[in-house]
């Protein structure tokens, strides 16, 4: 299959809510509004299908401090899981994150294995930064009650 890994448009953000919308449903992933995603869009790297432009999957890179950005809404269309796509996702907002001069990525998650095959480790969530919890966590169905993973890579 040949897959393009790019930056999305305005035009890809309805794309995206369909895309991850059974993940925000149950809870997997934090729901973001259109006006959201746009104020981010410039975050975001998306794969599609080359040969039908059909969206695949997506990754947002979100910084935090001048050292630590966040892999957020990760996401594979479950029909392509397993065929490493998430691993590139990973590695190209990694790359980006480098570029930027960031030194470590933090994540939140319950895929812990997953993270894990990608160099992260679990730290505990005492270690988060409170206006992380403020900004995005309070959003959450499961808050205060997470049981999210934290992990961190050094890049």
């Amino acid at each position: 299959m040949n897959l393009e890994f790019i930056k999305p448009t305005i035009r890809d953000i309805e794309d995206i809510q369909k895309l991850i919308e059974k993940d925000v449903q149950s809870g997997v992933l934090l729901a973001r509004s259109n006006d959201e995603i746009a104020k981010n869009i410039r975050s975001y790297i998306i794969v599609k299908n080359s040969k039908n432009g059909e969206l695949i999957g997506n990754v947002a890179l979100q910084i935090h401090t001048a050292e630590l950005g966040e892999v957020r809404s990760l996401f594979i269309k479950d029909s392509f899981r397993g065929q490493k796509i998430g691993k590139k996702l990973i590695d190209k907002i990694t790359e980006e994150a480098k570029n930027l001069g960031l030194t470590q990525l933090l994540t939140l998650t319950y895929q812990k294995v997953f993270f894990e095959k990608l160099n992260f480790y679990e730290i505990q969530k005492t270690e988060i930064s409170e206006h992380k919890i403020w900004e995005d966590c309070i959003k959450c169905k499961f808050y205060p009650n997470c049981d999210e993973v934290a992990m961190l890579k050094d890049i």
